[in-house]
């Protein structure tokens, strides 16, 4: 008796294509709102510009404060760096002795490198710094003592202060000079220049989900008998909500956009002022940029802002838009 062939499992097939034509579907429906959303606020070109204008005026002001701030990082940074002490030697050391303590104060832990100052360079220096060439070589003795001065491995305040104390107990060394008062005043300063940008980041980004969803809201009420006649045919909250939520989408991406032309514009007109100021004072100090990863921060955090104030209007009203 031969056996009947078995007929081929399409359940499984049905299923695969089933499940493709969804996807299908619902990327299609996506690309429709987005473009449908779009030309909505190409049609109405004015009123859209006024709101992307007030995002990108709300994203302006912390970002540019934390540019700024960037900045001062970089030349606290720069500064750091640069920090040193300065031991002064007792005044009775000679000249071969102060050698031999510049070599131990430079084998000592924590030094990166050591300059030794004798006292009739100290007395040049001090000559020309003041311009006081003619009076202070009528002296009859040259009262400055000679100096080290010492780079340390780590600018750190605690760092230096410990490295301070460890010099000053050497012999031959009379007093170990540090001035880290202005760094760590920088450093204060930047630091709550830092929680005041956070702080204005929250209070213009809730201003921009109010600007967003303020007209959202209009939207969702301009269109009112049309949300009811699709919640009557079965559409779902999700369904009704997409076109709203594309929209905010476009106006963050706006708003983002003239943000990052107006910071990029005002960074070209003060990068001449900067630098002017920055050369005055014998430094190199250039406006931080935003740059690729900055940019796209900038125009997503937009984004997102525009998208979130959006889902939070239509979430709200589209409770109290019922078919009738």
């Amino acid at each position: 008796m031969s056996r009947r062939p078995e007929a081929p499992a399409r359940g499984a097939r049905r299923h695969r294509t089933r499940s493709t034509s969804r996807l299908r579907g619902w990327l299609r429906h996506h690309r429709a709102m987005a473009l449908d959303s779009a030309g909505r606020l190409l049609r109405a070109p004015l009123g859209s510009l006024v709101t992307m204008l007030a995002i990108a005026i709300a994203l302006v002001l912390p970002a540019a404060l934390w540019l700024t701030l960037d900045g001062a990082r970089l030349l606290d940074a720069e500064l750091t760096e640069s920090a040193t002490l300065t031991a002064y030697l007792a005044p009775s050391v000679e000249a071969a002795e102060a050698g031999r303590i510049d070599e131990a104060l430079g084998a000592q832990p924590g030094v990166a490198s050591t300059r030794l100052i004798t006292a009739d360079e100290g007395m040049a220096e001090f000559q020309q710094a003041l311009g006081l060439e003619d009076a202070l070589a009528r002296l009859d003795t040259n009262p400055l003592p000679a100096s080290v001065v010492v780079t340390p491995t780590d600018p750190g305040p605690e760092a230096m202060r410990a490295l301070a104390a460890d010099l000053e107990a050497l012999s031959g060394v009379e007093e170990v000079r540090l001035d880290l008062a202005w760094i760590e005043r920088l450093r204060h300063i930047g630091e709550l220049g830092r929680r005041v940008a956070l702080a204005l980041a929250v209070l213009f980004g809730g201003g921009v989900l109010l600007v967003v969803g303020n007209t959202i809201r209009l939207a969702v009420e301009s269109r009112r008998k049309e949300i009811e006649v699709v919640t009557l045919i079965g559409a779902t909250h999700a369904f009704v909500r997409r076109p709203f939520l594309y929209s905010g989408a476009w106006y963050g991406l706006g708003g983002g956009l003239l943000a990052w032309g107006l910071l990029t514009l005002g960074g070209n007109w003060l990068a001449a002022p900067v630098a002017a100021l920055a050369d005055s004072y014998g430094a190199s100090f250039g406006l931080p940029r935003l740059g690729v990863d900055g940019s796209v921060a900038l125009i997503g955090c937009s984004m997102l802002l525009g998208w979130l104030g959006a889902w939070i209007a239509v979430s709200r009203h589209l409770a109290e838009v019922k078919p009738r």
